[in-house]
């Protein structure tokens, strides 16, 4: 009796804790912060990452992984990030050894092809919305503003943000067809500052400002159907909801 009491208590208060991080707000003293070097060079989005600079900038595997059911949906991802007083830049270096990009349309679902996704909180402290970017080797971008519990729990996704950006891919291997083994793939990018205005008038950046921000990769290895793993460089509650939960983003701080 007194282990099925004990037992009880245990269980009960390992789901308030649970309970209390789902519903835990950002804090900034407590997120993980990822330092984002500003670049002293121009930078050529080429997908080839050649410029010395991102040698300087820290890099950071993405380590958590989710929905994995083959030994092959646990691939390396290393991540990278710069800034300017005009751009933010981005990277993604990706082992994959079955390349795959269907989808071809803008607004469509590249997330459900091997997808590069950054989502982003100009403001650290607010977590109602998001910027967010999704895209495949097509270029097929996926981007919105996302308003987490926009009216009676209920999400919304406004479809109609389409910024301007540059993205550039490089891969080694053959798309859409795993007869043979590929290498990888890289996605560059350079995302104007001037389209996070969006939702007011964004501030200048400026050396130690910080936002809130996550990285994730979704990597497909079938052919048929929509099957995919998910990883990404902070780690997300609870993954049969959605990724889209700012309360588990880290931080991003711009230095020198």
């Amino acid at each position: 009796m007194l282990k099925i009491r004990e037992f009880f208590f245990l269980f009960l208060f390992l789901s308030i804790i649970c309970n209390a991080q789902e519903k835990k707000k950002l804090s900034l003293g407590e997120q993980p912060v990822f330092k984002v070097s500003k670049a002293t060079t121009s930078i050529i989005v080429d997908g080839k990452q050649e410029e010395e600079v991102w040698d300087k900038t820290e890099a950071r595997e993405l380590n958590y992984f989710y929905k994995i059911d083959k030994s092959t949906d646990k691939q390396k991802t290393t991540f990278k990030m710069l800034w300017d007083e005009e751009n933010l830049y981005v990277f993604f270096k990706c082992e994959d050894q079955y390349i795959t990009a269907r989808e071809t349309k803008r607004d469509g679902q590249p997330y459900f092809d091997d997808c590069a996704e950054l989502f982003l909180i100009t403001v650290p402290d607010s977590l109602d919305t998001h910027f967010g970017f999704e895209l495949n080797l097509n270029k097929a971008s996926n981007d919105f503003i996302y308003f987490n519990d926009y009216y009676k729990n209920e999400h919304a996704v406004f479809k109609n943000y389409n910024p301007k950006f540059k993205v550039e891919i490089t891969y080694d291997g053959t798309i859409n067809n795993n007869t043979d083994i590929d290498k990888g793939w890289t996605m560059e990018m350079a995302i104007p500052l001037s389209e996070f205005g969006a939702l007011g008038k964004l501030k200048e950046v400026k050396t130690g400002n910080r936002w809130a921000f996550l990285a994730i990769r979704q990597d497909r290895n079938d052919l048929e159907g929509n099957r995919r793993s998910t990883s990404t460089i902070f780690p997300i509650y609870d993954i049969s909801k959605n990724v889209h939960q700012p309360n588990r983003f880290g931080l991003l701080e711009f230095v020198e």
